[in-house]
């Protein structure tokens, strides 16, 4: 199977279990590795026969903007939960970072991977 990816979307949300947190908007970064059989649109060179990476970024950036959870775990299993089901993609691998968390941590946070009930 091939893959499309998205590293490094960086992004801003109210997200964390403490009250400071739940009072400013704290980074984020999502890299994203996606099931997808390319065959199609590299024979077609169509970009309606692609995984849109621009448009998954985009309704993530909406998604991830409008939340406010306490959880990064939380927050990565929606995000996954939207790109199989909106997107139509059969697996999806998400590591979701959060940058500066921990002092002297360049980042912490999850790695999930989740496919489509069969």
């Amino acid at each position: 199977m091939d893959h499309v990816f998205i590293e490094g979307l960086e992004l801003e949300a109210v997200i964390g279990i403490y009250d400071w947190e739940r009072k400013i908007r704290q980074p984020l970064v999502f890299d994203l590795e996606m099931d997808f059989d390319n065959r199609v649109p590299a024979a077609s060179d169509a970009i309606g026969d692609t995984l849109d990476y621009k448009a998954i970024s985009d309704r993530i950036a909406q998604y991830v903007g409008q939340s406010q959870f306490g959880l990064v775990e939380t927050l990565a299993e929606r995000v996954a939960a939207i790109v199989i089901e909106e997107f139509g993609v059969s697996r999806v691998r998400l590591k979701l970072t959060k940058p500066s968390a921990i002092r002297g941590a360049r980042g912490v946070g999850v790695r999930i991977e989740r496919s489509r009930a069969a």
